[in-house]
This record gives structure tokens, C-alpha cells and sequence, in this order.
């Protein structure tokens, strides 16, 4: 009895020894040093960086060469087409302006750019908001249907012949409808209008807001970041656009800056020079508008996508 006894309380003492053991055993396994957490972050922060870098520079290279080549003299160019210039021949981008008529052509798409997003975003916003809130019936399906209409092939066809049955073909009023088209419009800012408390459309109904009132004067300021993303999306949309004008405006006096450069490259194909002044000409105002609403942009984009 004695010597069961002893034997059970050794094997328990052995168990009690043996368990922290298996423990710091196990523990020291899985158990990484600072020093190596720390190198691998450094080298993912090293890659990240040197990833963005690349991806800058592949952006900002060509925009860099366009403007270097738009600045040269065209003996200049033809000597040396890779160098950087050494003069500043502003004449180039007069001789393109006055040339390529891109006073008339800046003007047509200025109106055309100003209208159509402001309609689509205006429509868009209207859409995305009782869809967000719930207040229409099977909300669900019709986000999902806004979803799947952006992969969908395009309706030319079909748009091209309402246009030409409802008498608006070569008229600046059908490029606008035309051009107006909703797009990612009602799929971000739904996605965005869902972060808004709710309650705050209750408040406002039991204060005597009308709905209309509500969504310009409450929801809009609210909603800033995601109506400039979409904003400047459908922009840059409509200002390169140039599919549309030469099927929807046959006359030259509706054509848009676009159709302008088309042109103005088939008039100046050995000009290079001043082909690079007109084409950083028509690039200029949406680089402009983008570093003015870039923070809007970024924030609004990331905001929408998340939360959709």
C-alpha cells in the first residue's frame, strides 16, 4: 500500500514537473524575437515604398516627357528627341491654341462637362438615397441591379437610335442627355449615404423638412467627399470622351476639345512640338481639378467602396 502510494506520488510529481516544462517548451516555438518582427516589418515598409515609387514614376514619366517635348523648338526636338530642353518655347501652345481653334473647342466642352455631371450626380444622388436608406421596396435588388449594369455591354446602338427617332441627333441638348449617364454615380454614393445615422432623417421629418429640402440642404454637406469622387469621375468621363461627339455631333461648331485634337493631329502629324502643347493643352484643367479636389477624391473613394 505504501509502495502504491509512493509510486502514484511520483508520478504526480513528475506530471507537475514535466507539464511548465512541455509548456516553455512548446512556448519557445512560437515565440518570435522583437528583432525579427522588426526586420520584416522594415523590409514590407522598404517594398511598400519602392512599389509606390515605381507606380509614380510610371505615371508622372510620360506627363514629364510630354510637357519636355511641348517646350522645344522643333530643330531642337529633331536633334535630340530624348533630352531635356534647354528653351521655353512658349509659341508652341500659342500656335496650337490659335491654330487648333481650341478656344471654341475648350468652350463646348466646358458647357458639355459642367451640365452632364451635374446632372448625373444631381440624379445619382436622388437614386442612391432612398435606395441606401430602405425606403423604396426591395431595396437590395435594385443596388444589385447597379451593380450588374456596370458590367454590361454598352447601349450605343440603341441610344443612337432613340436620339435620331426623338429629333436631338447633331443637337448639343442630345450629346448632353447622352453624356449624362449615371455610371458608378448610384453605386458609391449609396455605398456612402449608408455611414449617415438614420436618425437624422427622423429628426428632420419631425421638424417639418421635406424630403427635397432634406437631401439638398442636409445630406449634401454631409455627403461632400463622395459627390466630388463622383464628380470628378463622370468629368474626366465626358472631357474624354470622343466616341459619343463623332457619332452624336456631326457639326464642327458642337465638337468638343477631343474631336479638336483629333483633328488637330491629323493637320500636324510631323509637328510634334506643338502636337505635345495641344495635347497638354487638353490634359491641363482636369490635372488642375484633380490636385485641387484630390483629398476629397481619395477619401471619398475609399469611403464608398468600404462601406457599400
Amino acid at each position: 500500500m505504501n509502495n502504491y502510494l509512493s509510486k502514484s506520488t511520483a508520478t504526480r510529481d513528475d506530471q507537475a514537473v514535466d507539464v511548465p516544462v512541455a509548456i516553455s517548451q512548446r512556448s519557445k516555438r512560437y515565440v518570435r524575437p522583437d528583432s525579427m518582427q522588426k526586420h520584416r516589418l522594415s523590409v514590407l515598409t522598404v517594398g511598400s515604398y519602392a512599389i509606390i515609387l515605381l507606380a509614380t514614376v510610371l505615371y508622372l514619366f510620360p506627363l514629364a516627357y510630354l510637357v519636355n517635348i511641348s517646350f522645344k523648338t522643333l530643330s531642337d526636338y529633331f536633334q535630340n528627341p530624348t533630352g531635356v530642353t534647354k528653351t521655353v518655347a512658349w509659341v508652341n501652345y500659342v500656335n496650337a491654341w490659335n491654330e487648333g481653334n481650341f478656344g471654341a473647342y475648350f468652350f463646348n466642352t466646358v458647357f458639355y462637362t459642367i451640365v452632364a455631371t451635374g446632372v448625373s450626380v444631381l440624379f445619382s444622388l436622388f437614386i442612391a438615397f432612398p435606395i441606401a436608406r430602405g425606403y423604396v421596396k426591395a431595396s437590395r435588388f435594385w443596388y444589385t441591379l447597379f451593380v450588374i449594369s456596370l458590367f454590361l455591354p454598352s447601349a450605343l446602338i440603341p441610344q443612337f437610335q432613340l436620339i435620331l427617332h426623338l429629333g436631338l441627333y447633331d443637337t448639343q441638348i442630345g450629346y448632353i442627355l447622352v453624356a449624362s449617364n449615371l455610371g458608378l454615380g448610384p453605386f458609391l454614393i449609396a455605398g456612402y449615404l449608408k455611414s449617415i445615422p438614420k436618425e437624422l432623417d427622423e429628426a428632420a421629418t419631425i421638424d417639418g423638412c421635406g424630403y427635397v429640402r432634406y437631401v439638398l440642404t442636409i445630406i449634401i454637406p454631409l455627403s461632400r467627399p463622395i459627390l466630388v469622387t463622383a464628380l470628378l469621375l463622370h468629368a474626366i468621363d465626358v472631357w474624354n470622351d470622343i466616341i459619343g461627339p463623332t457619332i452624336y455631333l456631326s457639326n464642327p461648331s458642337y465638337s468638343p476639345i477631343s474631336l479638336g485634337l483629333f483633328s488637330f493631329f491629323g493637320l500636324y502629324t510631323n509637328d510634334w512640338v506643338t502636337l505635345a502643347a495641344a495635347t497638354v493643352i487638353v490634359a491641363a484643367p482636369l490635372i488642375v481639378l484633380f490636385i485641387f479636389l484630390q483629398r476629397y477624391f481619395i477619401s471619398g473613394a475609399l469611403s464608398g467602396a468600404l462601406k457599400a
